[in-house]
């Protein structure tokens, strides 16, 4: 499904504050330049359920890619696609960043004593290359009703600065906030596509993040920021790129759980629209499962006890955006996560190589994907999908990505063998490779690749 139209007025950037938000209803969506195609909307039916008329637009929009505005397409003949993840995680790389109202406690950001609102802006990252696409993650603790406002602000080569754009308001619990995006940013410089910042005409050379942390009361427990991060991108899926090499001819297979979406259609529609959209939360709850971790009894008790493995409504409602109405919020994935004590975070990879290294070691990815009508053999619904998300958990000995798919009628049928070329296609193109990138800080991430920028 293509993001729905609202016709709103563009909010100027800048120009409200946390406690002015509408807690209660939807963002306004921005349309005047193409949009990322929502993956919760369209996990698995979007062709089937909207005919022929969606479909053509579908497939004019894959036709366009939203980094079309401004990036430079990536070609085999030049240098690797510019892509660079930055985090910023620890205690010197906190006290590096402005504080107001904010303390830093260890590997922390928290609020003041006696505060119940402030900030903490990190220092200016330059990626080194010009970048069209801003992706930030975030892992936090929000307890009571605490909640994060995260900011992006970013400048050209001729020295023009944005205002702050919101890339996101989180809160863990949904009973005091509504979690959501903000949609309808937009300035001269960039506008702001649910979780992705695009540029609009020249690309971007620099960006700052910043924090709000809020509470109710100065006697709560503060939220407490643990990473901020963000990558930043100028990449265009071109023919050209072809199909890369795999890594070894040895297998390779993650034993992740098996979760089928499908199970849950019509649960629950007021999180995204039922299991049938849920294709993020269940991806994401299948790795975060893998490591052992996920939502305690407790957690369940709203869940109907005839509902078979609950903790995929959980993880729906976990990430549901109000201002989006869906569970494809790409860092509200990673953040859900993150609540487990994993370290999570969205970025893009340049190929299967690269997806196969973190595979190799021990480490699933959630991967982004877009295909047309009959593209992707073996895919439950032939009729393609606009945006769906998968998990990558191994490579057998031809290379081919094994993958949990969640479109799948049955938990037993999750588990899929997808052609190399069709696969890489569809999700380099479908999403110019994104990736939620989760683990246990005990299992390190392999070395980035070395003749390139760092994308992880």
């Amino acid at each position: 499904m293509l993001r729905p139209a609202h016709h709103a007025a563009t909010l100027p950037v800048g120009s409200w504050t946390l406690s002015d938000m509408p807690w209660g209803g939807g963002a306004a969506s921005f349309l005047a330049a193409p949009t990322r195609l929502r993956p919760a909307a369209a996990c698995g039916h979007a062709f089937r359920r909207q005919g022929r008329a969606v479909a053509v637009l579908v497939l004019l929009s894959l036709l366009l890619s939203p980094a079309s505005e401004a990036a430079v397409v990536a070609s085999t003949a030049g240098p690797p696609a510019p892509i660079q993840f930055t985090r910023l995680s620890s205690n010197d790389a906190f006290a590096a960043g402005i504080a107001s109202g904010t303390a830093i406690d260890g590997d922390r950001v928290v609020l003041a004593p006696g505060q119940t609102s402030g900030t903490w802006t990190a220092t200016s990252v330059q990626p080194g290359f010009g970048f069209t696409r801003l992706v930030a993650s975030w892992n936090a603790d929000t307890p009571s009703d605490g909640r994060l406002r995260i900011e992006a602000q970013v400048t050209t080569a001729a020295g023009e600065a944005s205002d702050w754009y919101t890339l996101g308001i989180w809160a863990a619990d949904d009973r005091a906030l509504q979690r959501t995006s903000v949609n309808g940013q937009a300035d001269a410089l960039g506008r702001v596509d649910t979780d992705t910042l695009y540029a609009r005409a020249e690309p971007f050379v620099s960006y700052t993040l910043r924090a709000g942390l809020e509470r109710a009361s100065a006697d709560d427990p503060s939220p407490a920021l643990r990473m901020l991060g963000a990558e930043a991108s100028d990449f265009a899926y071109s023919a050209a790129l072809g199909t890369s090499a795999p890594q070894s001819s040895e297998p390779v297979e993650l034993t992740v759980p098996s979760l089928s979406q499908e199970i849950h259609a019509r649960q629950y529609p007021q999180w995204g629209g039922g299991g049938e959209a849920w294709c993020s939360p269940t991806s994401t709850e299948m790795v975060v499962e893998f490591w052992g971790r996920g939502p305690a009894p407790a957690d369940l008790a709203w869940v109907d006890p005839a509902i078979a493995d609950p903790t995929v409504d959980v993880a729906a409602r976990s990430t549901y955006d109000s201002g989006y109405r869906g569970t494809g919020n790409w860092p509200f994935n990673a953040a859900y996560a993150a609540r487990y004590g994993l370290d999570a975070f969205v970025t893009q990879l340049r190929s299967l190589a690269e997806a196969e290294q973190l595979v190799r070691a021990g480490i699933p990815l959630v991967a982004s994907i877009a295909s047309r009508p009959g593209e992707l053999d073996g895919f439950l619904f032939s009729g393609g999908t606009n945006g769906h998300l998968v998990v990558v958990i191994g490579f057998d000995a031809a290379g081919n990505p094994i993958v949990n798919d969640p479109a799948a009628w049955t938990d037993a049928t999750v588990r899929r063998v997808y052609d190399r070329a069709q696969f890489e296609r569809v999700w380099l193109r479908g999403s110019a490779g994104t990736v939620y990138v989760i683990h246990p800080s005990e299992v390190p991430l392999p070395p980035p690749p070395s003749d390139a920028t760092p994308n992880w």
